[in-house]
């Protein structure tokens, strides 16, 4: 989709669901000889979603195949204490401290500082809309493609997590009308190979664990982080097992779900405690969302 629309469509402006400063990292790292720079960012999202070797190939496919491609972070600070310092110490390293990259290098890391103290989603969603217009409106009217989870690319959204303002994809359709387009390839981020297989005993049997990655949760009330396996061939063992009656729709998982298969989750808090978690898919809908439901086990 990229390539496509680089090629056809001629779009060298890349808008992406990450921050000023990380973006501009990425630009320098598309000038230079090495992977660096590329490296100390993915060091950087460990714990989060997009930590995963797939991303790293995704961006050395643009340096190799879309090589004038300029990207535009337009999210608050996220890795404000490692990446924004560093993008701030390499601007002072090359006399930038009054330039506008510096200022809004601080602006970003000062959006992610107050986003993470009181875990505002009001106030991000509004700060990407924000972030996104001021992007796209220096560039006189150039056309861009913008790559953003889909909480945020619905026209008819409001924002994810309160349901109390639009989503930035529907604050953008009320500024720039049918000059924008939103198509959801959710699913095709979904279409991954598990990272590793692992081993998990459960009532002394051993089923084999596909692991699919790690989320950072930091913000989340007093959550920390969670982790992905699906259990393979566990269905049968568990599918008259007792509900808790939570649910977990489909749209948590790092992967693409289909009923008759079991998972474990570990959700990790901020005081290091882990809390493991058990659900199976059978085909159940919640609230319009196909979902999975947590179940005991003894």
């Amino acid at each position: 989709m990229t390539v496509k629309r680089y090629d056809n469509k001629n779009m060298r402006h890349l808008f992406i669901e990450l921050p000023y400063y990380t973006a501009e990292f990425l630009n320098v790292w598309m000038q230079s000889d090495s992977d660096e720079i590329l490296n100390e960012l993915y060091d950087d999202w460990n714990g989060t979603m997009i930590y995963t070797p797939d991303i790293i190939e995704f961006y050395k496919n643009i340096k190799s195949r879309c090589p004038e491609t300029i990207f535009h972070g337009t999210d608050v600070g996220h890795q404000s204490d490692t990446t924004g310092e560093r993008f701030l110490d390499y601007l002072e390293a090359n006399n930038l401290e009054d330039s506008d990259r510096y200022s809004l290098a601080q602006e970003a890391v000062e959006q992610g500082k107050y986003y993470y103290k009181i875990s505002d989603d009001i106030y991000r969603e509004n700060k990407m809309t924000e972030n996104f217009i001021r992007e796209f409106d220096n560039l006189s009217g150039e056309s861009v493609m913008g790559i953003y989870g889909g909480a945020h690319t619905d026209f008819d959204a409001m924002d994810n997590n309160t349901q109390s303002v639009p989503c930035m994809a529907n604050q953008l359709k009320k500024v720039y009308t049918n000059n924008i387009y939103s198509e959801d390839l959710a699913w095709l981020a979904k279409e991954i190979e598990p990272i590793r297989e692992d081993t998990i005993t459960i009532n002394n049997k051993k089923y084999t664990a596909s692991y699919f990655g790690k989320e950072d949760l930091t913000g989340f009330k007093d959550y920390a982080a969670r982790e992905f396996w699906r259990l393979e061939n566990a269905y049968n063992d568990f599918k008259d097992s007792s509900k808790t009656g939570d649910v977990l729709p489909y749209d948590n998982y790092p992967m693409q779900i289909e009923t008759g298969e079991v998972f474990v989750i570990d959700y990790t808090k901020t005081d290091g405690s882990v809390i493991r978690g058990y659900y199976r898919s059978d085909g159940y809908v919640w609230n319009g969302a196909p979902s999975t439901e947590e179940f005991a086990v003894e």
